[in-house]
């Protein structure tokens, strides 16, 4: 099992940028492929980014392409980080951001399972991202 802790979120205006973190300690981290979801009040918690356990492949939900980024440390064997760069933030954006943990061994072409909020194990405990007009 991992840890997986976010931090990053805040209040900015429109058209700001944002760069969440997440950090994935525990055994075998580099084993994990992480994904981050984004969750408003009584709404589903809705898949917006995941990279693979290598951090060479990244899968983007459509409403977020262009404007998310994402990337992952995985110099320290025992505690990787993933980044979640926001750009152009517009006041949809304001959510609680979790990012969460996948064991990565099924095949990464296969989207609809890594965006698939059952199929992860380990959650975060969120983080606030407030956007202004």
């Amino acid at each position: 099992q991992v840890r997986l802790v976010e931090s990053g979120g805040g209040s900015v205006q429109a058209g700001g940028s944002l760069r969440l973190s997440c950090a994935v300690s525990g055994r075998a981290v580099k084993d994990w492929a992480i994904g981050w979801f984004r969750q408003a009040p009584r709404t589903e918690r809705e898949f917006v980014a995941g990279i693979n356990r290598l951090g060479g492949d990244m899968l983007y939900a459509d409403s977020v392409k262009g404007r998310f980024a994402l990337s992952r440390d995985n110099s320290d064997n025992t505690k990787n980080m993933v980044y979640l760069e926001i750009n152009n933030l517009v006041p949809e954006d304001t959510d609680v951001y979790y990012c969460a943990g996948i064991c990565g061994i099924h095949p990464w072409q296969d989207s609809e399972y890594y965006s698939a909020r059952a199929k992860y194990d380990a959650w975060g405990q969120g983080t606030q991202v407030t956007v202004s007009s």
